[in-house]
């Protein structure tokens, strides 16, 4: 981005009267560079790349149609949208499946990373990043030159500091850190792009679970998942064997309409210069009016482990939901179960990942089965689990198969219709539906 300082003020620092004595101390434009590199770079519109763990972009999609965003395409790993980085402020604070929010700022042909050097040294970075700023590099290469991203990180590293020097004199402060700007490069064969990542800190992450537990489950994830169920967000949602209760909040937290940007309080976007607060202090006030905390939920969360409680519980309450999930010790078949016309009821039971776990847990899936069958009736049932052999034991027929990842274990969320008696044609089915997750386009970042 580069700032014409030749511009005429048109009045807007009210200096008319004045311009032709301030013209000559040159501080007219001055501080008309710095009005207009603030305006292009939040208003500039350019293409923005939604990321998210691979596998939940059909959820990612959903959110944000049902959030009224229009999308451009979507892939395996995220989507892609057209946007200014002052439309990223509220999307960071808003989405729960998405990994980094991706704001375009150029593309280039590049062979060696020199080349990568010399096309972002030629970006007006002393326009982008504060003088007082920190900022760290992240990238996503694949080219034969290189074997270890961190060559080129450095590289375009020292494209920006060389930059800043040359036209300032200044050196600013990098590192590893993700608590200042963060700049993305995407490198694949002779396409490159560089990005401002808006987000920094990775939003998969919704920043209210303190006590993470055993083995929990990625929060954007976990939402993910419960939104594959298709539940209403009003009938009952009951997670036996809930650990650190990580699904029973995400779905408290969706249906009183509670966004992860209210538990987080650094962006990347923060340290942009020309960054006004302003549009965060908007954003966050509109998310705060739309909290529902008056509807009436049945979120039943229960485990065998008064410690794994007791974590859940605190999690819970730092989310702002305690109140609207009803917590139980107990065994998971002893699990209350509301009578109801529908519900959703959703194990994440152990995988067995370990030597001598599997005859123990072949008992616990066979008891999950008949657990299903036998106290779930008007239930949608749901397990998610990476051991399809151990789903055998259920002994049940899944009416769908969801594909998704759990870091990097091939998991599927097996859905369970359970009725008694014969199947009433009129019966509503408690779960809408979902999205197709097959294979889509791959992912320019």
């Amino acid at each position: 981005m580069h700032v014409d300082i030749s511009v005429d003020c048109s009045g807007h620092f009210g200096c008319c009267t004045r311009c032709v004595t301030w013209r000559r101390k040159g501080i007219v434009h001055f501080l008309l560079a710095i009005f207009t590199a603030m305006n292009d770079l939040f208003t500039r519109k350019s293409r923005i790349i939604i990321t998210c763990n691979s596998r939940l972009s059909p959820w990612l999609t959903q959110e944000m149609m049902e959030l009224g965003i229009e999308i451009e395409r979507s892939f395996l790993t995220g989507v892609e949208a057209l946007g200014t980085l002052a439309d990223c402020i509220p999307l960071n604070l808003r989405l729960r499946a998405a990994s980094q929010i991706l704001y375009s700022l150029d593309t280039f042909q590049a062979e060696h990373p020199d080349d990568v050097y010399e096309a972002v040294k030629k970006i007006a970075w002393e326009d982008i990043l504060k003088d007082d700023g920190f900022f760290s590099v992240t990238s996503n290469v694949q080219h034969p030159t290189i074997n270890n991203t961190m060559f080129t990180n450095l590289r375009v590293k020292d494209a920006i500091v060389d930059r800043i020097r040359d036209s300032k004199g200044t050196r600013p402060s990098s590192g590893s850190s993700a608590q200042g700007l963060v700049v993305h490069l995407f490198w694949k064969d002779g396409d490159a792009e560089i990005f401002i990542d808006s987000s920094g800190e990775s939003l998969a992450r919704h920043g209210y679970r303190k006590i993470p537990g055993k083995a929990p489950m990625l929060e954007a994830l976990a939402f993910s998942t419960i939104l594959a169920t298709g539940w209403d967000r009003r009938s009952p949602f009951v997670n036996p064997m809930c650990g650190s209760g990580t699904l029973a909040i995400e779905a408290a937290l969706l249906a009183t309409n509670r966004y992860p940007g209210l538990f987080r309080n650094n962006y990347s976007f923060m340290h942009l210069r020309g960054y006004d607060d302003t549009l965060h202090q908007k954003s966050r006030e509109e998310m705060e009016a739309a909290v529902n905390d008056q509807v009436d939920l049945q979120i039943i969360a229960s485990d065998n482990s008064s410690g794994a409680i007791e974590n859940a519980s605190l999690n819970a309450l730092a989310a702002g939901v305690r109140k609207k999930i009803r917590f139980e010790v107990c065994d998971f078949a002893a699990t209350p179960i509301p009578a109801t016309e529908k519900g959703v009821i959703f194990f994440n039971p152990e995988y067995g990942e370990r030597l001598g776990e599997i005859p123990e847990l072949t008992e616990k899936y066979a008891r999950i089965g008949d657990y299903l069958k036998n106290k779930c009736q008007n239930y949608t049932g749901f397990v998610f689990s990476g051991n399809f052999d151990l789903v055998k034991k259920i002994r049940l027929n899944p009416a769908r198969k969801i594909e998704f990842y759990n870091a990097r274990i091939d998991c599927r969320l097996f859905r369970y219709e359970l009725y008694s008696g014969s199947r009433r044609k009129d019966r509503q089915d408690p779960v809408q539906a979902e999205p197709e997750s097959g294979d889509v386009a791959s992912d320019p970042s």
